[in-house]
């Protein structure tokens, strides 16, 4: 049966961060708040677009608002890929995954239409047979339940995909699927949150892992 490889986004495909750090600055500055420096935001990645606002306003003491949320998405979908970037050899190792008869599918907590977007503009999207985002399904990262639907919209099944992603919702989601998982350490995810898991420290070591599985 063909092999599935499910990729996380931020972090691990791409390097979203200065583009969030923009869009969430300039939310704050419109609220006369003061902005974050990049490494402080990287810190607020992971757990999809309204933790990151949560987090960085009780960070400035202010409160969770839904309109505020609204605005940074509206403007985070627009410019998604400003400043983004994919990762070096990333570009590449979805070409030799295709090559070698692999099914690729990105399972992210950044919402559907930004991920496309970035995803789209990098030309990274005509590798995937699916995208699952934070708002696609009932469920998100940590929950298997997101893994799964996104496994099933690739037209896999859990025991010839695995996942790989540079945070622990990525872990822990595939386990709870019954997954293999691979940890990258390029990307925002401190080197704990492997939690026992394969590490890639680069894209030749990833690919090597992928290889050997």
């Amino acid at each position: 049966m063909t092999r599935i490889a499910l990729f996380d986004l931020d972090g691990t495909l791409i390097d979203s961060a200065p583009d969030l750090r923009a869009a969430l600055n300039r939310l704050l500055a419109a609220e006369g708040l003061a902005p974050f420096p990049l490494a402080e935001v990287v810190g607020f990645i992971g757990d999809g677009a309204r933790a990151l606002v949560e987090r960085a306003l009780a960070a400035r003491g202010r409160a969770f608002d839904t309109s505020l949320l609204e605005r940074f998405l509206a403007d985070y979908t627009g410019n998604a890929a400003i400043e983004t970037r994919a990762y070096p050899g990333i570009p590449e190792l979805l070409e030799t995954l295709v090559t070698e008869g692999w099914r690729l599918a990105v399972c992210t907590n950044k919402p559907e239409a930004a991920a496309r977007e970035a995803l789209r503009a990098l030309g990274l999207a005509r590798h995937l047979a699916a995208l699952g985002g934070g708002d696609s399904y009932k469920a998100r990262k940590p929950d298997p339940a997101h893994l799964l639907a996104t496994l099933r919209d690739a037209g896999g099944a859990p025991e010839h995909a695995i996942m790989i992603g540079d945070h622990h919702n990525d872990i822990a989601a595939a386990r709870g699927a019954g997954m293999a998982c691979i940890f990258v350490a390029w990307g925002y995810g401190p080197r704990g949150m492997a939690d026992g898991a394969p590490i890639a420290e680069d894209v030749a070591g990833l690919l090597a892992l992928l290889r050997a599985g």
